[in-house]
């Protein structure tokens, strides 16, 4: 199909139901158990409370909490759903997955396709893009989606602890949908990398290489973000000549948030792509505003990643930005920590819980949402909503 032959159905998120633990732990309090300097968490990494789960749960259990209220909240007749597609990287089967104990939520309606995809964090993006291209299809049948993303994020006693959490996230996906997706507005980024595996199934726990993880992370969003930006400025279709970060108006972004430093860096890595694009422009090769940046704007760029230097100015230059376009949808994770598959959702609801909607909210109609999710492995995909 081409992009002149494409019909819009105006694809999208219908509605968001969240789920997690009223137990937690501050970051504070942790930082004290853990005997580090005071500030190694809250400030380091930029977090305030890991949610816990209880000893009565598990990841079924919080995911049929998390679609039983969705359907309850909305009043969603269960014969009405024809797809439910779980991502998840937290199994207490290797071969029974928990979309068939969701099943227990339909009584009398076993025509329900979809399954549960395991692809560390990734799992619920590609559950998520399942279900748009159903609901996209000529084979639609007129029923719901519904997406649902969860993990409990845990650690061994170490530098990667604080960065747990757990929680789930159960997505109303449908066509005429407040918050909808151009599915011709996505990229994808695949890869090969040992950063994040968990080996032993006895173990909850995974081997991390945390600074691999971390250059990973970044490599997959340039990838994806300066391939977003192609489509974005793709003549007529869109209607952008020079997409990026500080010329993409009234548009919000939502990253994967392991932890919430790290998704301020990432952005500021973006106003970094931005700044090389305009140097090596006709137009911008002189720009006054990238003096400071010049040394770094022709170095190819794996040799970027761990100059902290670099970081410190690109903090300093993309910080107000970044306040204004990501603050709202970090605001959860901060306070719960690392949901894995969720992580991007929790973002989400987050942004939109914030700043609200309708005629009267920041999240107006005609605004939009740049969302990044990551996986390590790796698989990661950009795309944008719009309300």
């Amino acid at each position: 199909m081409t992009q002149d032959t494409y019909i819009n159905h105006k694809i999208g998120i219908l509605a968001i139901e969240t789920y997690t633990s009223h137990q937690y732990v501050l970051q504070s309090e942790l930082e004290t158990h853990e005997h580090v300097s005071p500030g190694k968490f809250t400030i380091g990494l930029g977090q305030k409370g890991i949610a816990l789960t209880g000893d009565r749960e598990d990841i079924n259990s919080i995911c049929l909490t998390a679609v039983h209220n969705l359907l309850e909240k909305y009043d969603i007749d269960v014969t009405d759903v024809g797809r439910v597609e779980v991502g998840t990287e937290t199994l207490v089967d290797k071969s029974k997955s928990t979309k068939t104990v969701l099943m227990d939520l339909f009584p009398n309606n076993t025509d329900i396709e979809g399954a549960t995809i395991v692809n560390a964090c990734y799992g619920g993006t590609a559950a998520l893009l399942n279900a748009f291209l159903w609901c996209d299809s000529n084979a639609y049948n007129g029923k719901y989606a519904i997406v649902v993303a969860g993990d409990i994020a845990a650690y061994d006693k170490g530098p990667a602890r604080p960065t747990g959490g757990m929680g789930a996230v159960a997505l109303l996906i449908g066509r005429d949908a407040p918050l909808t997706i151009d599915l011709r507005q996505r990229v994808t980024h695949a890869s090969h990398v040992w950063d994040f595996y968990k080996p032993d199934p006895s173990k909850e726990t995974p081997v991390v290489d945390g600074v691999l993880s971390q250059v990973c992370y970044y490599q997959a969003l340039e990838d994806v973000y300066t391939r977003f930006c192609d489509v974005m400025s793709s003549g007529d279709v869109f209607g952008l000549k020079d997409y990026g970060v500080d010329t993409a108006k009234d548009t919000y972004f939502c990253f994967h948030a392991p932890y919430n430093k790290l998704v301020q860096k990432s952005f500021g890595r973006l106003c970094f792509l931005d700044a090389r694009r305009r140097f090596h422009s006709t137009t911008a090769a002189d720009d006054e505003e990238d003096d400071e940046l010049k040394p770094y704007l022709t170095k190819p760029l794996e040799e970027t990643y761990t100059d902290k230097t670099l970081e410190k100015i690109l903090k300093n230059k993309s910080s107000t930005m970044f306040h204004e376009k990501m603050k709202d949808a970090n605001y959860a994770g901060q306070w719960i920590g690392n949901t894995y598959t969720g992580s991007v959702f929790f973002g989400l609801a987050s942004l939109i819980d914030r700043l609200g909607g309708g005629d009267g909210g920041d999240l107006s109609v005609g605004k939009s949402i740049v969302m990044f999710s990551y996986g390590s492995g790796a698989l990661a995909s950009m795309y944008r909503l719009q309300v």
